[in-house]
This record gives structure tokens, sequence and C-alpha cells, in this order.
């Protein structure tokens, strides 16, 4: 799982270049149109960075790979890039309105991450959280997925089930689109994290057997529409989570921390 999770560096390029963003309408519900301050945990390349910035959010876009934050800073030049992980977030306590993350919450290590998240969350302040996952009912996209070991994010529960720190979530599913061709395709599964792990051989073998796949079904010079759900959460952070701060920002080494205020 750890070398899962750490393995999108080495794909950043095609992550950035191959990889759907977010519907308009799932960012604003998720975050707000009014501008605020919105930490990004595990921003990866920006997909959602650049949208979260085109809202008016002053936004600090985290990743635990320099070589995706490097990507980023291309995609939403407006927001401040700081390598850490959700676990050890550099972050003064209640210095944020929102912390969102997209495609990367199931990396986070739970009983780590969310004491922390709830920590630099103001308070009444949401957790806002959103997986881009394929239309499993339609036969090629579910082999797609399938290939990648991709689960189907509609058996997705509430991400904060069980926890004391945050309030039970609200959910919606926005649907979108992305058209693919031959070679977007097989770029879109090169950047997943099983591709991104194999071996060369093992690699060429499943780009190959996705190429196939394409040359079965796909349409030509109109390619093949890929419709994505993004499943979208909100959990406001609860009162419990606010007395917890007294503890404050222990541990920490003050020059290690970022300061909003």
């Amino acid at each position: 799982m750890r070398d899962r999770a750490t393995s999108f560096g080495g794909v950043a390029e095609a992550y950035a270049k191959y990889r759907p963003g977010y519907p308009d309408e799932a960012v604003q519900w998720l975050v707000g149109t009014s501008p605020g301050t919105v930490l990004e945990l595990g921003a990866g390349t920006g997909a959602l960075t650049k949208s979260l910035c085109a809202l008016g959010h002053q936004v600090i876009a985290t990743d635990h790979s320099a070589d995706m934050l490097t990507a980023l800073k291309k995609t939403a030049p407006q927001a401040r890039a700081v390598v850490a992980r959700a676990e050890g977030i550099p972050l003064r306590s209640s210095a944020v309105d929102v912390v969102v993350a997209a495609q990367a919450f199931h990396w986070f290590d739970p009983e780590r991450a969310l004491p922390e998240i709830a920590r630099v969350l103001r308070p009444g302040g949401v957790l806002a959280l959103v997986w881009n996952s394929g239309d499993f009912k339609v036969p090629w996209v579910k082999r797609v997925f399938q290939l990648t070991d991709t689960p189907d994010a509609d058996s997705l529960g509430d991400p904060v089930e069980g926890s004391d720190l945050f309030a039970t979530s609200d959910a919606r599913v926005f649907r979108h689109w992305q058209r693919f061709r031959k070679d977007s395709l097989t770029g879109f599964v090169a950047s997943t994290s099983k591709v991104a792990t194999m071996s060369s051989d093992d690699r060429a073998a499943l780009l190959a057997e996705v190429g196939r796949l394409y040359d079965s079904y796909g349409r030509g010079h109109d390619g093949m529409l890929m419709p994505w759900r993004a499943h979208c959460y909100r959990a406001r952070v609860s009162g419990l989570a606010s007395a917890a701060k007294a503890s404050d920002d222990e541990g920490y080494d003050d020059a290690l921390l970022i300061d909003f205020s």
C-alpha cells in the first residue's frame, strides 16, 4: 500500500496530462464560493487546485512528492505549494476554513490524519473529499478499472464514519465526461499507482492490453467518452475537535509552522 501511495512522483507528467479534473458545480459544493483559506492535502499535479484558485480561495497545496508539486506550480501558480503529509500538517491550529482532498484520502492513515485535519480547521470548518470514479455499469469502463485494480467508488461509505472529530458527512455525486483516444487512454492507465509500480515488461504488457481494449470499443477519431462520477463528501469539524485544540501546536518547531493569519 505504501509503495503505491508514494509511486505517483514517477508518473507526474502523465498524471497531469491524462487525469480528469472536477466539474465546477462539484467544487463549489465542496468548498463554497465565498473566498476563504483552503488547505489541499495530496494535491498532486493540481487538477483540483486550479479550480479552488479560480473561485478566489487562498490555497495552500500540499503533497509528499516534490515532483507532483512541480507540475502543480505550472497548473495553479497562485497556490502556495508545500511538501507535507496529511499525518503531519505544518500549519498552526485553527488556520483554515476548509481542508480538501481529491483522489487522496484513502492513502492517508486516518488515525493520524483526522486529528491533524481537525486541529488546523477553524471552529465550524469543513473537511471536503472527492473521488472521480468511472461508471462501472459501462462494460469497457469496468474493464479498464479492473486492469488497474481500482475499486468502484459507489461502494464508499462515509469517510469519517466512527470519528468523534467530525459530524456525519453530507454526500453528493456529480456526473461529467472525459474524451479518450487510444494514446490518452493508455496514458491515463500509465498514471495509476498499479502501473507505476510494475516492472517495465509487465507495464508494457498491460498497456498493450489497454490498447487492444480501445481497438475493440473505440470510435475512431471520435474516441471514447469516459463517464465519470465525482463522489463528494463534506463533514463539519465537531465541538470535540475544538476542545482538543487546547494542546495547540505542541511538538512542532515554530520555524516549521506556516502562519496564515
